[in-house]
């Protein structure tokens, strides 16, 4: 069965092709970017093939799905003859509110649903409806699949999601904890579990998705029991460019002093600060522990506040548990970025960590355990799959399976 899975963002289209059958294959990849500017560019990629660049206009969200489309069916490039092959098509959705607390098939209820959760994600849910309604207008007899970000932080108890404001505002608006990579943590937590031939239903699991947006879960015997990010996702850690948690009185006091608007304020805490802000030079990680390594003061300096606030969120969800037995990175930074593994996992062993240098060095996007033999907390690095998340959920939504990655 070959499933589409798409993530729409404002002005990008990412996506998977899977064929599922007895397993999993990835077909085909791309990126879509630029949607509504004077040249739109498409990077595609059959698996095992060179990948391949398109420039062209891009208007909107339904032509560029045209286009992936046209792709993946093009004689020279493409993976598929006809665009009938395509059986299915899962969609990543930011934002499911408390309605969503598993993956749907997504019918006239489900898109008034993620339509009435706009709100909660202005930049995000309105591009993930453009995706599920492009494809409606393109693929209309096609069953569509969403999967969503904040699904799987649903098990949270309210003593954990629930902000200390008045009651009044859950009530009317609810103002809660949402929490974000929802999808990604799941899948990491299981996997590792299977992995290391553990019960994914008998441990205590602390997930860090480490990338330009990062978020940790405590997962408390399969259930995800609380996660950094928050209302939206610049409560938490420091990221890439937004600032993870402030006193609040901060935003209130610069804004006051700058004479910023609720809009200006917005993009300084989301897109100005963070390891950006702090470092003054990039919010690519690579960057700045290059510049680091060159003696640049503010690029340590955001390094070790990055690394700080992750070892926090450790020590305060394996509390919450009443202990840990399973550390897991993933994202961009986590699987890849060795040096930043070994800021945030040195100096816990008070909590039963003991953390392997050597094991840890030079490991890049794949699975390895961190820590040393013995070690009464396992740490360890496990890749995520999103997509792959979406493609099964689909498949298992739409023949009433169970189909495991």
């Amino acid at each position: 069965m070959k499933i589409l899975v798409l993530n729409c963002g404002s002005s990008s289209i990412k996506y998977r092709l899977f064929d599922i059958d007895s397993e999993a294959e990835l077909l085909a990849k791309g990126l879509l970017e630029r949607i509504g500017l004077e040249k739109g560019e498409l990077t595609h990629q059959v698996t095992g093939k060179e990948k391949v660049k398109i420039v062209k206009p891009i208007p909107d969200h339904q032509d560029g799905i045209y286009l992936i489309l046209e792709t993946l069916k093009h004689p020279d490039h493409g993976i598929i003859k006809d665009i009938s092959e395509i059986e299915a098509v899962g969609h990543r959705v930011v934002n499911g509110g408390e309605k969503f607390k598993n993956s749907v098939l997504i019918d006239t209820e489900v898109k008034e649903g993620i339509e009435k959760c706009i709100e909660l994600a202005p930049l995000h849910n309105p591009a993930n409806l453009k995706g599920i309604l492009s494809m409606e207008a393109i693929l209309p007899d096609v069953p569509q699949v969403a999967t969503f970000d904040t699904s799987f932080h649903q098990t949270m108890p309210s003593h954990a999601y629930l902000y200390p404001l008045p009651y009044e505002y859950y009530e009317k608006y609810r103002i809660r904890r949402y929490g974000y990579h929802g999808t990604s943590h799941k899948f990491v937590a299981e996997k590792a579990c299977r992995y290391l031939g553990k019960d994914y239903t008998a441990n205590r699991i602390i997930t860090c998705h480490l990338g330009n947006g990062s978020s940790v879960t405590a997962v408390n015997r399969g259930k995800s029991v609380d996660t950094s990010m928050g209302f939206t996702p610049v409560e938490g850690l420091m990221m890439g460019t937004r600032t993870g948690d402030v006193d609040v009185g901060v935003l209130l006091f610069i804004a006051e002093k700058e004479n910023l608007s609720i809009k200006d304020t917005n993009n300084l805490f989301n897109k100005q600060s963070g390891v950006c802000g702090i470092s003054g030079i990039s919010y690519d990680m690579r960057d700045v522990e290059m510049a680091a390594a060159q003696g640049v003061q503010r690029a340590q300096l955001a390094l070790d506040m990055y690394a700080y606030r992750v070892k926090k969120y450790i020590g305060a969800y394996a509390a919450a548990m009443g202990g840990v037995d399973l550390i897991i990175f993933t994202g961009g930074i986590g699987e890849n970025d060795f040096e930043s593994r070994k800021r945030i996992l040195t100096d816990l062993e008070f909590l039963g960590v003991e953390f392997d240098p050597d094991r840890n060095d030079g490991i890049r996007g794949r699975e390895a355990i961190l820590t040393k033999p013995g070690s009464k907390v396992l740490a360890m690095v496990m890749p995520t799959n999103e997509e792959l998340v979406i493609a099964i959920d689909t498949y298992n939504i739409i023949n009433n399976a169970d189909f495991k990655f």
